[in-house]
């Protein structure tokens, strides 16, 4: 079963089983997008659930349970998680490792050099190059937070059996993988009308 962190990986990271089948390429249709032969009343459940998911998610932002419940924000978390997962790293490195814009990281970051738990150190192979780091504070916040997060998700899935869990975990990556790379990949120009 995957690992609380393995969870918190970013998505352009995660692979898909081998064994699973190949997501199919829809066709388009020009006015409504891709066309598919599932039946809707599943994809209106799915959608659904993916929105009252994102509201509860976002309500709760996922901040764990007890003292650090609430406490640090998506973005931060996702950034200090990738620098602990890969080590010191320049913002445009940081930026496409994340698949979001280096401005955007460096706004992101900015409060978490200004409240220590970011550094900014001199690059080990070229001094003139800036690299943000993990310091021993934010390792661990980082830590603090995941233990909370932990906590959530074993009272949330406390009824279910472990085989319920890791089936999930696989299910929930293998969806946020294909929104990735739907995400991630430029849409393919139609066909000049005729």
């Amino acid at each position: 079963m995957p690992t609380s962190q393995d969870m918190t990986t970013d998505m352009t990271d995660m692979t898909t089983d081998p064994t699973a089948a190949p997501l199919p390429a829809p066709s388009q249709d020009p006015v409504a997008g891709p066309v598919t032969d599932l039946p809707p009343g599943v994809l209106d459940t799915l959608q659904h659930q993916v929105a009252v998911f994102a509201r509860r998610a976002e309500q709760t932002r996922l901040g764990g349970v007890g003292r650090v419940h609430n406490t640090m924000d998506r973005a931060a978390y996702l950034l200090l998680n990738r620098l602990d997962q890969e080590g010191p790293m320049g913002v445009k490195a940081l930026a496409a490792g994340m698949g979001i814009d280096s401005s955007t990281v460096t706004r992101q970051v900015a409060p978490l050099v200004d409240t220590g738990l970011v550094k900014r150190t001199s690059h080990p192979e070229d001094g003139r190059a800036v690299v943000l780091q993990l310091s021993p504070r934010g390792k661990a916040r980082l830590e603090e937070v995941r233990a909370s997060r932990r906590a959530l998700m074993a009272l949330v899935t406390e009824e279910w059996s472990e085989e319920e869990r890791s089936v999930f975990c696989t299910l929930l990556t293998r969806f946020n993988t294909a929104l990735s790379a739907i995400h991630f990949t430029p849409p393919t120009a139609m066909p000049p009308a005729s």
